[in-house]
């Protein structure tokens, strides 16, 4: 798929409340903005853009993680906004499976479901990526996201796709649940 160009956020968060954290969140995302070849018309195989996600894939979860650094991926998300011209559906066939294996195997593994939001937006739009523990989706300390504004995207036959990555909890996250030293990692729940 031909990308136009590719957006990176970082928002490292280094106190909440007065409280001063020992490591910093750090949450991270990368964005392809890539052309939508069903732009306009219905199409009822939208199997090439699900083939096309693992490739866009790997170009935007090497750059996030690559903004991860030093720490590692604990959470993740994805997202898209689709041009005027398509359909929220197209932004749905570039987060399947095939590009949700990439972004996990990019991160050295996850269990769980990765959370995602899709929409429908022109130039400048902004969108809220969830993120949830790439392991168990119930640890509630990882419920959390990352707001990003797209300069300049999508047009209207493109579509943003976007992987997002944080490296720990929230800051002073205290709500209970099940705790991230407990996860068993079986079922990408629990």
């Amino acid at each position: 798929m031909l990308i136009r160009k590719i957006l990176t956020f970082v928002d490292e968060a280094r106190s909440e409340a007065g409280q001063a954290a020992n490591m910093p969140l750090r949450k991270v995302a990368a964005v392809a903005v890539v052309s939508n070849p069903f732009a306009g018309k219905f199409e009822p195989d939208l199997s090439a853009l699900v083939e096309g996600s693992a490739a866009v894939g790997r170009e935007i979860t090497a750059l996030a993680l690559d903004l991860m650094r030093p720490y590692g991926a604990e959470s993740y998300g994805k997202g898209a906004v689709v041009g005027l011209a398509g359909e929220q559906e197209h932004g749905v066939a570039m987060l399947t499976t095939v590009f949700g294996n990439v972004m996990r195997d990019a991160a050295g593994g996850g269990k769980a479901w990765i959370s995602s939001m899709t929409k429908r937006a022109g130039p400048g739009a902004t969108i809220d990526i969830p993120l949830a523990h790439k392991d168990a989706l119930y640890v509630r300390s990882h419920y959390d996201g990352i707001t990003i504004t797209l300069a300049d995207a999508p047009l209207a036959d493109e579509i943003a796709v976007i992987c997002a990555y944080a490296n720990r909890e929230r800051l002073n996250s205290r709500v209970g649940g099940l705790a991230k030293d407990t996860i068993k990692g079986i079922d990408g729940l629990t």
